[in-house]
């Protein structure tokens, strides 16, 4: 453990609840210790810190709330059970999960043209009225789409590296990534195929 991750740890440990938050985080996972626990939380912070400081967030979610909402991502949870857990409304998850690069294939499920309104978003030529009318739907579904496309092209961007430093600090820790392995094997990466069609450029920094 290098001395950034250790003092990481050691922050989580001393803000959090060690007999709640923890043994919450653990339950039905039985894998890791206290100490096992802290560690992966204090990775996953220091990406989300990263993402922080190089996206303009939308969630009002704080720190310590986007690693729970991480870890519970990749332990299988849906969007409703990760509300339940951090206290706030489904579309709160939604809205941190995107700014996280968190997708699920069903994100990607609509009854339109996807590939053309991508396109559209990309070229950032309409609103979302503009988009709703274009694709016959309403101005919430064509918001909401355009939010996932943002996270699809801003994933991309980066070649998927802070989602790749999710899955590698679980994945190092013993845990199981295989929602993210399932999830890539869906439309997503089809999805942004099409964007890397349309635009090329790709920032390799973290």
């Amino acid at each position: 453990m290098d001395e950034k991750t250790e003092h990481l740890r050691d922050i989580f440990m001393d803000v959090s609840d060690e007999g709640s938050v923890t043994e919450s985080q653990t339950a039905g996972r039985g894998s890791l210790t206290d100490a096992d626990e802290a560690t992966v939380r204090a990775r996953l912070g220091e990406t989300v810190a990263r993402m922080r400081e190089r996206y303009e967030f939308r969630t009002d979610l704080d720190d310590e709330a986007l690693v729970t909402l991480v870890r519970e991502f990749y332990g299988g949870s849906s969007d409703g059970a990760m509300a339940d857990e951090l206290g706030v409304d489904e579309a709160a998850v939604v809205e941190a999960r995107l700014d996280l690069h968190l997708l699920r294939e069903a994100d990607d499920d609509v009854a339109f043209d996807a590939a053309a309104f991508r396109k559209r978003v990309v070229d950032g030529d309409a609103t979302d009225d503009d988009l709703a009318a274009a694709f016959d739907t309403d101005a919430e579904t064509a918001a909401r789409y355009r939010r996932v496309v943002e996270a699809q092209q801003a994933a991309r961007q980066v070649s998927r590296r802070f989602t790749s430093a999710f899955e590698d600090a679980l994945a190092e820790a013993g845990l199981a990534t295989q929602l993210t392995a399932a999830t890539r094997e869906t439309g997503l990466d089809e999805a942004t195929e099409d964007i890397d069609s349309l635009d090329s450029d790709a920032d390799v920094s973290m």
